[in-house]
């Protein structure tokens, strides 16, 4: 009988099942699911050494200062396309650091 993961990665064996067929069969499997074993290890160990951290994405700005930066020059008129350049992030990173006031429909700016 062949073992389910050599079906899993699409082994294919023609001929009769041997007992050498078989023993090839589960060796790979076995050697497999110990490289997988050593990679979650890694990655454990990783994660321990970052102090606890779970892998989250640092913060782009520096929520204290640059964010009190952004929201200032906003509230000059600087151009937000040209602030995200300068800060070296996206537009939808500055729209979530500073809050913009939505105009109601049906009401026209003058």
């Amino acid at each position: 009988m062949i073992p389910p993961l050599a079906l899993d990665v699409n082994l294919t064996f023609i001929g009769e099942d041997s007992p050498h067929v078989e023993s090839v069969a589960e060796c790979h499997g076995a050697f497999a699911q110990f490289e997988r074993e050593l990679i979650r290890e890694r990655q454990r160990r990783g994660l321990r050494s970052q102090g606890g951290k779970e892998g989250h994405r640092q913060e782009t700005v520096s929520y204290p200062t640059r964010a009190a930066e952004l929201r200032r020059r906003v509230a000059l008129g600087d151009s937000k396309a040209g602030l995200a350049r300068e800060f070296g992030i996206g537009r939808d990173t500055l729209y979530r650091y500073v809050p913009v006031k939505k105009r109601r429909a049906g009401k026209r700016a003058k």
